[in-house]
């Protein structure tokens, strides 16, 4: 039996889109910083005046429709 049948699309949702949030966002902080060589490069790249709002909600927008998508999956198509 599926283990996500039982259990409410909210809290599927929640679940996939934090875990998404936080692999995806590690991932591109860890590979911004090899790319520009250093610390202070990812920084500016990401997290400036100019550019951390857009940075964060591309961010959550990922998380949620792979959350939305995820959860959709196991609540209501896989057997």
């Amino acid at each position: 039996m599926n283990q996500y049948k039982n259990q409410s699309f909210l809290k599927l949702v929640l679940r996939f889109g934090f875990i998404f949030l936080i692999v995806i966002t590690v991932l591109k902080i860890i590979m911004s910083i090899f790319s520009n060589g250093s610390i202070s490069g990812m920084i500016n790249e990401y997290f400036s005046s100019e550019t951390w709002f857009l940075f964060v909600k591309m961010q959550l927008a990922m998380s949620t429709l792979y959350g939305v998508f995820m959860a959709g999956y196991y609540k209501f198509i896989k057997k």
